[in-house]
């Protein structure tokens, strides 16, 4: 295999490697595309797995973002959900050794990875290669995760929210006062899993750059904290989304129409994240709830579509494998309601009869609960798309991280 050497016409060679899950793999490639929309002289290897490339190749991309693999050294997508401690331990401990032998012929001028990757950092500096973290959800469980010691000395971690759900949180920096029981969806009962979530935190400040998927404006208080905590440059660059070219998407997918179709503020989006996933029982109660509430949804599932369709039917919505999220979450920010209880062994079931009854009070127009929901959800789109607008906020921060790698590649 002969060296992918850089076009001369290239000014900057970004490799950048997603932790594999579609929640992590679509804010890295709408970073890219955000990106080679922003400068000319940027090109983008996107590194994948075979599967993923199976997955994602059929995908529209800019002519500038290409994609390279390394073998299926970790288990399959399709079972991730059985055992992901495995999953998540083999992503740690596996990638590695295949991706060093990759970049041997990419040369690149910077990595772009994901921060559960942790080793990633110890790559970069032995090969001298800057390394940008993208941390894909909240800056506040950033904050939360880099504090865990915090927790443990007040007595706060590991969770016991039986006893002390309710205890307020205030000593974390840049987080108002919380309840333990409201960050308790941050952590995971697997102790081998928390350990590497830790870890990846921890290696953060050796890398040469973070990005935080936030709006600057609805997290300014922690991101402000987080800056004065880790001395690296520090970008809040939005959503990651191409926001650029949503006016351009065409709704050529069954369930786009589908939603055109419905009346306005009448659809429930539900998603399945694609790092912690809840019980089979609590997954059923899930469906059923959904179902007899009665409300029209729009559920993506994953690798459980099909069994999705066989018990919610075809009547009140729709459920796909994947959507496109822009077309969903950017029209109207939506914000929810928790239903999980406890964590691990303290974790009890929400029925079926709770969650319909908690689906049908998010979705009543005319409840006092819906309104105020929907009244915040208006403020929090508003923040976005200023944010979003030429010379927003978001803008601005992808702007001066391409300068900042540009400069750091010139030198």
């Amino acid at each position: 295999m002969e060296p992918v050497h850089p076009d001369p016409t290239i000014g900057c060679h970004v490799v950048a490697m997603p932790y594999p899950g579609r929640g992590h793999i679509n804010p890295m490639m709408n970073l890219c595309k955000l990106l080679v929309s922003r400068k000319d002289r940027i090109a983008i290897t996107f590194v994948v797995t075979e599967e993923w490339l199976g997955i994602l190749g059929s995908e529209p991309k800019p002519a500038k973002v290409r994609f390279a693999t390394v073998p299926n050294v970790i288990p399959s997508e399709r079972c991730r959900g059985t055992d992901f401690p495995s999953f998540f331990e083999a992503v740690m401990t596996k990638l590695q050794e295949p991706f060093e032998r990759l970049l041997d012929w990419l040369e690149p001028s910077v990595i772009v990875y994901d921060t559960f990757l942790a080793w990633m950092v110890g790559v970069g500096n032995r090969r001298n290669i800057p390394v940008a973290s993208l941390w894909t959800t909240p800056a506040l469980a950033f904050m939360v995760l880099q504090h865990v010691d915090l927790m443990v000395q007040n007595g706060h971690f590991p969770l016991n929210l039986s006893e002390k759900g309710n205890e307020q949180i205030d000593y974390i920096p840049g987080i108002p006062p919380t309840r333990v029981e409201d960050l308790s969806t941050i952590f995971t009962d697997n102790e081998q899993v928390m350990h590497r979530l830790r870890e990846a935190i921890s290696f953060v400040p050796k890398a040469q750059y973070l990005l935080l998927t936030s709006i600057y404006e609805l997290e300014s208080h922690t991101i402000d904290a987080l800056r004065n905590i880790i001395h690296i440059p520090i970008y809040s660059i939005g959503p990651a989304i191409p926001y650029f070219n949503l006016k351009d998407n065409d709704n050529d997918n069954d369930y786009v129409q589908w939603l055109d179709s419905q009346p306005k503020s009448s659809v429930l989006y539900v998603s399945q994240g694609s790092f912690l996933s809840v019980s089979k029982a609590q997954m059923d109660e899930i469906i059923v709830g959904v179902k007899n509430s009665g409300v029209r949804f729009l559920w993506v599932a994953r690798g459980e579509a099909s069994r999705m369709k066989e018990l919610c039917g075809s009547d009140e919505g729709v459920v796909v494998p994947w959507c496109d999220q822009l077309k969903t979450i950017v029209e109207d920010w939506k914000i929810g309601w928790k239903v999980r209880r406890g964590i691990g062994k303290e974790e009890q079931l929400v029925t079926r009869e709770e969650i319909a009854g908690l689906v049908r009070r998010v979705m009543d127009l005319e409840s006092e609960e819906g309104k105020e929901m929907r009244k915040r959800a208006k403020e929090l789109r508003e923040i976005c798309q200023r944010a979003t607008l030429e010379g927003g906020s978001a803008e601005t921060e992808i702007d001066a991280f391409i300068r900042d790698i540009s400069l750091s590649y010139n030198h």
